[in-house]
């Protein structure tokens, strides 16, 4: 029996009094979940009830490094054995104990790996997936694995999912088969814990960048120093991450002050984790708010901050983003203080802001970079998670951008399927990017530097110690931290013993797969690569993006080749650099440019060997500001490295490019004379009235149609000059319908002969009548209005007087001259005493003359 009994100290917790409800569901139906608050014994006692009951080894599988080691610890403890006996633990690079464990406790990740290597699992009859309700994306992904295991596998492999929150519905109906699986929840509640709310006197918003204001971290330390005079115990405090760990720890130099982050060695974090005689304040992240207990605690104060990661799917950035807690996340913190004893937690925040947060915080797979996380369902045979019980699905911009990357370097192939370079990639156990730079970096620099670099990329170790990643390398190898180098070192070992020995290989895209030679594509021997160099190699290899050019004068910006700027930190010994192979960047909401947190020195030729897939020539010909521009241009992605103007363009090209140029412009840059004006209105008309075969001669139209009739025209332009010499009206013509055209001057004359015989231009307007302007005089005796398209519009008549203003609009001259001609005479027959006024226009000669004087 491994499970204690209940006078065993720790045995006795609120979740034992549910232990054999969750063992009976478990044998029934073979898959449950655990509900229980934090410290309420489902990570410790749970495993020990199971392996009594079912056999078989119990695979416990945590979210976080340090909450793997501690619970294998205290399940040691509770059986009364050494670590490594019955009960031990394996993470990336750790391990306690070997074959025959009867629990073994592991880290996601490591146990999604081990699934794909070996789906039956032998010799395993449960699996245990802890704190469901964080949501990180390994623990979603081992969960839809574990469940299509058990489906199509291991029918007989137990799944028991625990939560620390009451939402469930998904998770049991994910679990279940044809209904939801059973839910069992430990009633029994903790100590009870006193709300104290603690907001600064002043707001302290957060920083652009999303920096803490120092401001709150002074507030943190006036609010744990409060805390330690109103109680007794322990003070738990939590801040968004290391930095402001640092500086909460300054500010209270006078007390026992124990940091506990995810970066610290094992000695360091079991300071923390150990019982103490002496009062101390541990001051930590959100890595403490599940999985781990710190014994002694009976406070807690809470910042009201979390640190999560986000990514620029764009520009493919990641970041940590500082933000506010969730409800369900400052609950978990304060239960904290109520798991040995009554407790208190100080909310550096208000009960208004507090009903302000977010029920909950968002699921990593809707935030994160899932390049990874795709690649592990391209290997397991899912696609974009085909056919898997995801919690929620993968957000399509991210899924897309992921899937992207894995094409770009050769992982999967175009149906997202995985290749052999994917499988190898995969069997390093790092990022796809990091997996790329290790295979591909391994010919050029020589393996034991390359795995070296890749294990300095692959931990965020160096993060604050400068972005110098060369002189961060050098300070690991000469032990300058020894908790970061025995870290670094064995991940470097690590990767030797899950990378294959050779280079790239087959199967990968063109311009990513290293060749299997002792020397890079440059044309270097491996062994002449300095180590500065070297570093970029591997660096560019992982982030081709990433490589970046000097702007101009400024020497702390850059261009990297992805689009984006970048800047150094004014102070960086990297400026007036001149290539950089960045690692690490990010952007800052609201900021243009990247910040570069990490980077190494390059040179031209070592970007275009690791970003060679980007490097392009183009012939660039286009309109710009009134002329062709005819240049070659060879770029790497966004980086221009050489333009130079185009001795022959492409006669076609060029055309395209007046033509794009005119309709940007607009055909006000050609030059309209009156000829080309009348004949545009008079073909305007003829479509309007007549229809086809007429053609409309809108701007629209003209410009949809510009090689119907300014094809020949178009091939001697080079610049809007040339423009304004072609003879509009002659290449307007060429639109003119055949054999309609000969009629052009009959439905639509461009002059009528009025009954003085006088030629009178006609003023077309598009589809209105068009215009007849003409004397009064000219005009007596026509009784018929004249009308053009074929009879169908009458032509509208303005009658001028003598001052050639128009004295009468009419399309009906019959009823002018009865009714309009009379007022007409009366009004300017004495105003204009030369020009005859006759009683009887229908009569009188038409005539443009005036009479002689006497």
């Amino acid at each position: 029996m491994l499970l204690p009994d209940l006078s065993t100290p720790g045995a006795d917790l609120p979740v034992r009094a549910v232990l054999p409800a969750t063992v009976d569901a478990v044998r029934s139906r073979g898959t449950a979940v655990l509900v229980a608050p934090p410290g309420s014994g489902k990570t410790s006692l749970l495993p020990l009830a199971l392996a009594d009951a079912l056999g078989g080894t119990i695979l416990v599988a945590e979210p976080r490094r340090m909450a793997t080691r501690a619970a294998a610890t205290r399940l040691a403890t509770l059986v009364g054995e050494p670590l490594g006996q019955r009960i031990g633990y394996t993470m990336r690079g750790e391990r306690s104990g070997g074959k025959g464990l009867r629990v073994e406790v592991v880290t996601t990740g490591l146990l999604v790996r081990r699934l794909q290597q070996a789906p039956e699992l032998p010799g395993v009859s449960a699996i245990v997936i802890d704190e469901c309700h964080e949501r990180h994306l390994d623990a979603d992904l081992l969960l839809a694995l574990a469940i299509d295991v058990r489906a199509n596998l291991r029918e007989d492999l137990a799944i028991v999912a625990t939560s620390a929150t009451a939402d469930t519905v998904r998770l049991s109906r994910a679990l279940g088969t044809d209904v939801p699986a059973p839910v069992v929840t430990a009633s029994a509640a903790l100590f009870d814990v006193a709300v104290e709310w603690a907001p600064p006197p002043v707001p302290a918003p957060l920083l652009p960048g999303g920096r803490v204001d120092p401001r709150l971290l002074e507030h943190v330390a006036a609010v744990v120093r409060r805390a330690l005079a109103e109680n007794e115990g322990d003070v738990l405090v939590f801040v968004p991450g290391e930095a402001e760990i640092n500086g909460v720890a300054r500010r209270l130099a006078d007390q026992n002050v124990l940091p506990l982050f995810g970066r610290q060695s094992r000695a360091e974090q079991d300071r923390a984790l150990a019982p103490s005689a002496t009062r101390r304040i541990v001051v930590t992240t959100s890595v403490a708010e599940s999985s781990l207990t710190v014994p002694g605690v009976r406070v807690v104060v809470d910042s009201g901050l979390s640190r999560e990661p986000r990514t620029d799917q764009s520009r493919g950035l990641g970041t940590l983003v500082t933000c506010r807690v969730s409800r369900s996340s400052a609950e978990q913190r304060a239960g904290r203080a109520g798991r040995e004893a009554p407790g208190r937690v100080y909310r550096c925040w208000s009960a208004t802001d507090h009903g302000r947060l977010d029920d909950h915080p968002a699921p990593e797979i809707a935030i994160a970079d899932l390049a990874s996380f795709a690649l592990d369902l391209a290997a397991w045979g899912a696609p974009a998670g085909a056919g898997l019980t995801l919690l929620d699905a993968p957000p399509v911009p991210a899924m897309t951008a992921a899937t992207e990357l894995l094409g770009r370097i050769g992982a999967v192939d175009d149906a997202g399927r995985i290749t052999a370079r994917g499988r190898r990639m995969a069997a390093v156990g790092a990022h796809p990017r990091l997996a790329r730079a290790l295979l591909d970096g391994t010919p050029r620099v020589g393996a034991d530097r390359a795995r070296e670099i890749v294990a300095l990329l692959s931990d965020d170790s160096g993060r604050g110690s400068g972005d110098d990643l060369p002189a961060r390398w050098r300070a690991l190898r000469r032990g300058d931290d020894r908790g970061a180098t025995a870290r670094w070192r064995e991940e470097a070992k690590r990767l030797g013993r899950g990378a294959p020995s050779s280079g790239g290989g087959s199967g990968g895209a063109a311009g990513f797969a290293g060749p299997a030679g002792a020397a890079g594509p440059s044309g270097r021997e491996t062994q002449r690569v300095p180590d500065d160099l070297a570093a970029g190699i591997v660096v560019g290899l992982a982030y081709p993006e990433r490589v970046a050019r000097v702007r101009g004068s400024d020497s702390a910006t850059y261009q990297m080749s992805g689009g984006t700027g970048a800047a150094l930190d004014p102070q960086s010994p990297l400026r007036s650099t001149p290539w950089l192979a960045i690692a690490v960047a990010d952007r800052a909401p609201g900021r243009a440019d990247a910040r570069i947190r990490s980077a190494v020195p390059i040179d031209e030729a070592t970007a275009r060997d690791v970003a060679g897939d980007l490097v392009t020539t183009t012939d660039q010909i286009r309109w710009d500001d009134g002329r062709v521009v005819t240049r070659r241009v060879e770029s790497l992605g966004a980086i221009v490295l050489a333009d130079v103007p185009l001795a022959k363009p492409d006669p076609l090209l060029v055309q395209a490019a007046v033509r794009d140029g005119l309709r940007r412009s607009g055909l006000s840059a050609l030059r309209w004379s009156e000829a080309a004006l009348a004949l545009r209105e008079r073909l305007a008309f003829c479509h309007a009235h007549l229809g086809d075969p007429w053609p409309a001669v809108d701007d629209d139209a003209l410009l949809a149609g510009l090689d119907d009739w300014l094809g020949t025209e178009l091939a001697a332009v080079r610049a809007a000059r040339d423009l304004a010499r072609i003879d509009v009206a002659s290449a307007l013509r060429r639109l003119l319908p055949w054999p309609a055209a000969g009629r052009l001057d009959e439905l639509a004359p461009e002059r009528f002969q009025v009954p003085s015989g006088s030629q009178v231009r006609l003023a077309y307007d598009g589809v209105e009548p068009p215009v007849l302007a003409v004397k009064l005089q000219e005009v007596f005796g026509w009784t018929t209005t004249p009308a053009v398209a074929d009879g169908r519009v009458p032509v509208v008549l303005h009658l001028l007087s003598p001052a050639r203003r128009p004295v009468a609009i009419t399309s009906d001259l019959a009823s002018f001259w009865k009714q309009g001609y009379p007022q007409v005479r009366a009004d300017l027959r004495a105003r204009y005493p030369r020009h005859p006024w006759p009683e009887d226009p229908l009569t009188a000669a038409p005539t443009g003359k005036v009479k002689p004087r006497r």
